[in-house]
């Protein structure tokens, strides 16, 4: 917690909003993107999508995956405590939403899964893309399969897999990703491994979303490596997120930006 303290005054004291940035592609993206005041439709279905996960007491069984396809961590909890502590938040599902709806990316891959929350906000976003989601565990896997299908969210493919046996299969690093959503596993060793595995499928267009990149001292030493590797130019620390992109067009250039 003191770690998280620590580097959220540390991004209040770096962080700028649209009168700080003197890049067009970033500015376009933060004032009519992050900023977008506009009341969405949209975000009433993610309302009601959470709203039913909160009101749903019952109880399953949670599995966290370690190396392979072993369970390391076992443990049984209520799925309306499941989506009010560990799902997106309604300010990050909107934004997500926007982002979605502002790039209209195509193929969409998501790893992590979980209850769907975000899936459902990367759906809504663009009901023309092709979303692929990622999930180690089948319980949880299960009630978001039913919500998507209870909101019509016809657009997306969920797997349950562990995460790296399925990346590490030759034909996904021939498909191309627009838009890829990391919130699987909040490890240093974990984000990169992804990263690289990733690397093969990311155009010059592509937008990469790394939850939590202030979680823990591993994580931020993630996300520096990631923002110093030599495919990346543009990135966007909004303090939960690190946004990336690989346009050759832009100059290198990290954003620290309140959203």
């Amino acid at each position: 917690m003191l770690q998280i303290i620590k580097s959220y005054l540390n991004f209040l004291w770096k962080s700028k909003n649209e009168h700080g940035v003197h890049s067009p592609f970033v500015f376009n993206l933060v004032t009519k993107c992050f900023y977008d005041k506009k009341k969405y439709a949209e975000y009433y279905i993610l309302k009601n999508y959470r709203n039913t996960l909160l009101q749903n007491k019952n109880t399953i069984e949670v599995s966290d995956f370690g190396a392979g396809s072993r369970v390391f961590k076992s443990n049984t909890r209520a799925i309306n405590q499941i989506a009010s502590n560990a799902g997106i938040s309604t300010k990050r599902a909107e934004l997500l939403f926007r982002i979605t709806n502002y790039f209209k990316p195509q193929s969409i891959l998501e790893i992590g899964t979980s209850l769907g929350l975000a899936t459902a906000a990367l759906s809504l976003g663009n009901k023309k893309a092709k979303i692929t989601t990622l999930e180690g565990c089948a319980n949880t896997l299960v009630v978001a399969n039913n919500l998507f299908e209870k909101f019509d969210l016809k657009n997306i493919d969920s797997i349950q897999t562990e995460f790296s046996s399925y990346l590490q299969n030759d034909s996904v690093k021939t498909e191309p990703n627009s838009l890829i959503y990391f919130d699987g596993n909040h490890s240093k060793q974990a984000t990169l491994a992804y990263f690289e595995l990733l690397l093969p499928t990311i155009t010059n267009e592509s937008v990469c979303i790394f939850d939590d990149i202030h979680w823990s001292k591993n994580m931020e030493s993630a996300w520096e490596i990631i923002k110093k590797h030599q495919k990346v130019t543009v990135t966007i620390d909004t303090f939960q997120w690190g946004i990336v992109f690989f346009r050759k067009e832009q100059p290198k250039e990290h954003f620290v930006i309140r959203a």
